[in-house]
């Protein structure tokens, strides 16, 4: 398993040389930087923990100073690590740029979609309105919770509520092409969240 962190730029679309057309998405992947080696002894698991994007000294607490200091960097705005991968190829301090990829390769990417804020029970989880006339007196509610004993509300029950800015990945997406001079990789179909905001990309689970 590999992995890098990135930031999403927007969508594009590539030609095939049959002149099909491919929509991509834009991804500035890297470099980051190797900030810790986990292993079994210390850790009580294997894993290799990547910083992207740099943050200016005086946004940062200490112990994110001293931690970057650690690997000759500075501190990092997005942090996250990768398990399953050979930490025994690594060294802290090193940089993971996007040419650890290639063009063909299926990777899954977890990002943070957009936020919707407070929604209604119709756009939030797509349920049907009542009778649009005007003595019907029942439009978009969220429908009858008599039922519900001891006005007690069931775990997951589709409400209305915050809409949005959730973890999502999303699998199975193939690298159209690697631009190693500006560290740039084209994914195949669209991924969670908006412009500018940071995903983390990793070898697939399903192939």
């Amino acid at each position: 398993m590999k992995g890098i962190l990135g930031k999403k730029l927007g969508m594009t679309q590539v030609f095939t040389a049959e002149g099909n057309v491919i929509p991509v998405t834009v991804i500035e992947a890297g470099p980051c930087v190797v900030l810790q080696k986990k292993d079994q002894e210390n850790d009580g698991y294997e894993a290799i923990q990547l910083g992207f994007s740099d943050k200016k000294e005086k946004r940062a607490i200490k112990p994110e100073i001293g931690h970057a200091k650690k690997a000759n960097s500075t501190p990092k705005r997005y942090v996250r690590e990768f398990r399953g991968v050979n930490i025994g190829e690594y060294e802290v301090g090193a940089e993971v740029k996007a040419d650890l990829f290639a063009e063909g390769e299926f990777v899954d990417v977890t990002g943070i979609s957009k936020g919707k804020g407070f929604a209604g029970v119709i756009k939030r989880w797509g349920q049907s309105t009542g009778p649009m006339s005007h003595g019907s007196r029942y439009h978009r509610g969220p429908g009858s919770m008599g039922s519900i004993q001891a006005n007690r509300v069931p775990k997951g029950k589709r409400l209305p509520g915050h809409m949005g800015h959730d973890t999502i990945t999303i699998q199975n997406l193939e690298i159209v092409r690697v631009d190693a001079e500006r560290n740039v990789l084209l994914v195949k179909g669209s991924i969670p969240g908006p412009k500018n905001s940071f995903v983390k990309v990793k070898t697939t689970v399903k192939k």
